[in-house]
């Protein structure tokens, strides 16, 4: 009988060692889980700035006043020149 005590003792306690280890496991997955939603929500925010800031700097009134700046202007007609790319198509 003590024998058996003994062995059903030592299951217990190793049980519940796993029982700890398996909550703080979880606990630490959690936190990380937290952490990354955390870095989700900060990216997403970024995201939507990076948008704005892009939508602000391609305004055509900004571009504009820009290639003013530099002194550019329109090419005239027979400046202009179309390049055709052909690509290479394989036929079976």
């Amino acid at each position: 009988m003590l024998r058996l005590n003994t062995i059903l003792l030592a299951l217990l306690i190793v049980f519940a060692l796993g029982v700890v280890t398996s909550q703080h496991k979880a606990r630490k997955h959690f936190v990380e889980l937290q952490a990354e939603k955390d870095r989700a929500q900060q990216m997403e925010v970024e995201w939507g700035q990076l948008q704005l800031e892009q939508s602000t700097l391609a305004l055509p009134a900004r571009v504009e006043k820009m290639a003013r700046q530099l002194q550019m202007q329109m090419p005239q007609g027979k400046q202009i020149q179309f390049v055709r790319i052909e690509t290479n198509k394989v036929t079976p």
